[in-house]
This record gives C-alpha cells, sequence and structure tokens, in this order.
C-alpha cells in the first residue's frame, strides 16, 4: 500500500545576501537588510516527506536510518554554519529559503525516496521543492482581524437564520484570521529567489491586510455588500485581488490558506487560466470544517 512518511529534522545557520559582481549600493538595493555584513541566522526547520509501500514490518523505511542520512548528509553539515560557505553549491546561488530546499533535495535525493523538502526559515516564512528543476513554492503567513456577518442580502432573517445559525446575528461576529498565501515560481539562478520577498510582503500588505484590518467586512469592503463574507468567499477574494500583483512581480499565486478559527479553515488554489476579475467565481474552495 502506497504511504508518505514525514521526518522532521533542524539546524540553525546563518547567511548573507550578497553578489560580489554588484556594489555594495546595489546590493542593499536589491537584497535590503539581508544584504548587512557579515549577516544574520535562523533556526531552519526542514520536514523531508518520502514515499514507498509499506514493508511487512508496517514502513516504508527504518525512520532510524532516515534520521542519520539526514544528519549525516545535511544537518551535521550545515548546523551553525555560514551557509554561503558551508556549500560550493552556495557560491553560484545564494542560500534563500527556497534555493536551500533545492540543494537539500539534491543532497539527500541519491539516498531516499524523496516527493518533498519542505524548509521553514521561521514560522511565517517557508519553502517547498519537489524535485521539478528550478521550480519551488514560497508561503509567507500573516493576520488580520475582522468582522462579519453571515447573511445573504436577499433573504429574511429568519432564512438567514436557518442557513448560517448564530453567525446570522444583526451585529455580526469577529476573528482573528491568518492569512497563508503560496507562490509558484523558478528559482533565479544568481539570487537564489523565486521572487523579491520585501515586494509581495508589501502587495499583501497594500492590498489585503490594510484594507481588511479591524473592518465589519459586510459594511467596509464593497465586494462583500452582496457576497456573504464566508471564510471561502474572502479567501477567494483575497486570491483574485493578489493574483495580477503578483504576477507583475515575476511569480504565480499558487494557494490562498485562510483559518478563521481553528477548527475553520479554508485553501484556494489557483492556476494559469483563472480570471483575474473579482468578481468571478475562479476555483472550488477546499474546505475543512472541524
Amino acid at each position: 500500500m502506497p504511504c508518505i512518511v514525514n521526518r522532521r529534522a533542524q539546524f540553525s545557520a546563518s547567511h548573507r545576501y550578497w553578489l560580489p559582481e554588484l556594489s555594495e549600493a546595489e546590493n542593499i538595493e536589491k537584497f535590503g537588510a539581508g544584504s548587512r555584513f557579515p549577516g544574520h541566522g535562523h533556526n531552519y526547520v526542514l520536514f523531508i516527506s518520502l514515499a514507498g509501500e509499506l514493508d511487512e514490518y508496517g514502513m516504508v523505511l527504518n525512520l532510524s536510518d532516515v534520521k542519520h542520512v539526514i544528519k549525516q548528509e545535511v544537518t551535521n553539515q550545515l548546523d551553525f554554519s555560514y551557509l554561503n560557505d558551508a556549500w560550493a553549491e552556495f557560491q553560484q546561488t545564494l542560500p534563500t529559503t527556497e534555493n536551500i530546499a533545492r540543494i537539500i533535495w539534491q543532497r539527500l535525493a541519491p539516498h531516499l525516496p524523496l516527493v518533498r523538502v519542505q524548509l521553514f526559515e521561521h514560522p511565517e516564512l517557508w519553502a517547498d521543492y519537489m524535485g521539478n528543476a528550478m521550480e519551488a513554492y514560497l508561503t509567507i503567513s500573516t493576520h488580520f482581524s475582522a468582522a462579519h456577518r453571515l447573511a445573504h442580502p436577499n433573504l429574511s432573517n429568519e432564512e438567514n437564520t436557518e442557513i448560517y445559525g448564530k453567525c446570522a446575528r444583526p451585529h455580526g461576529h469577529g476573528h482573528n484570521y491568518h492569512l497563508e498565501v503560496t507562490v509558484k515560481g523558478k528559482i533565479d539562478p544568481r539570487t537564489g529567489m523565486i521572487i523579491d520577498l520585501g515586494a509581495l510582503n508589501q502587495v499583501v500588505e497594500d492590498y489585503v491586510v490594510e484594507p481588511f484590518d479591524h473592518t465589519f467586512l459586510n459594511k467596509d469592503i464593497p465586494y462583500f455588500a452582496e457576497v456573504v463574507p464566508t471564510a471561502e468567499n474572502i479567501a477567494l477574494y483575497i486570491s483574485n485581488l493578489l493574483r495580477s500583483p503578483i504576477e507583475e512581480l515575476g511569480a504565480k499565486l499558487y494557494k490562498v490558506k485562510l483559518i478563521e478559527s481553528p477548527n475553520n479553515s479554508c485553501e484556494i488554489y489557483c492556476t494559469e487560466s483563472e480570471s483575474t476579475s473579482a468578481s468571478t467565481a475562479v476555483n472550488q474552495p477546499t474546505l475543512a470544517r472541524v
């Protein structure tokens, strides 16, 4: 029976975003604070996903062996290192989160049946790499607080209460929304980046966090005057807002995940064929409710 197992590891390391062919001013303009000497550090968390058939002992692989391989090929070499000098690959392509994940894949692929390498630089930034040449995924997370009322404008209070229950109460209720935005792109062979991270963060701030934070969505966001602001519709609207600005930065919006509460979240996956119109239902959300 096919199965995927995951192994967690971690290492602490520092790095610097600096290209010697650029001047100091050019490096600062391109990489901002990341260019500062002598660099900065992170507590990296690594997840290795492996696929295979269950053997007679109920295992895909012996995880003790997997642990040994990861330590020997990756963490023992990177822990407490300066990444720019730790591996020769980082002389050619800078050790960004997405490029570190790519090179880790290359180091482990001869030894393990990989399906994904996921690397967290910190809890609000991580990369996924699946072995597809220079293609990678980068995710940033943020949050905003807002109130909403679930009530269709064409239905009576009684009808809305029957559909939405307590969520249809006239004065609404609020959430601390957690938002994850995942982009997909090609790793630049020199900078190691699929997108300008500072620019991506600013797009999400400008298009979502600033206009949505501390609002009553039904009243303060015109789109939701006629559209019920369920978690699914909010995520769908956010995906439409972000798609074009992210494309202008050279990447593709891949996924928007909105966590409304610990028990309620949804994900919108975006494809190239979808419309960028905010009023068009471009995808069916994958909804998780507990």
